[in-house]
């Protein structure tokens, strides 16, 4: 789970790109699933989820703060929960 201290700070300049989201006319449902979701329907889901994000404005900032804030649910920015945790092992392993 992610931690508080690695969230930006709550200042709007900090947050204010969320306005632009296209995801903000969307069902919330689209982006998360629910409990017990598994196999080939959250796949689709996801799949769905991800193709609304290609239209969005902000969609590289969206997938930098969910990979910074270390976002443990839904997609954020294009990419899922399980693509986030790829990328975030790729990224430490490059570090060391």
């Amino acid at each position: 789970m992610s931690t508080v201290a690695k969230l930006p700070a709550p200042t709007q300049d900090q947050w204010e790109w969320q306005y632009s989201g296209a995801c903000r006319e969307a069902d919330p449902d689209l982006f998360f699933h629910p409990e017990g979701e598994r196999g080939a329907a959250r796949r689709r889901r996801a799949e769905a989820a991800k193709a609304y994000c290609e239209t969005c404005p902000v969609l590289d900032m969206c997938r930098e703060r969910s990979m910074d804030a270390r976002e443990p649910f839904g997609v954020w920015g294009g990419v899922s929960e399980d693509e986030r945790h790829s990328m975030l092992v790729n990224r430490l392993q490059r570090a060391s």
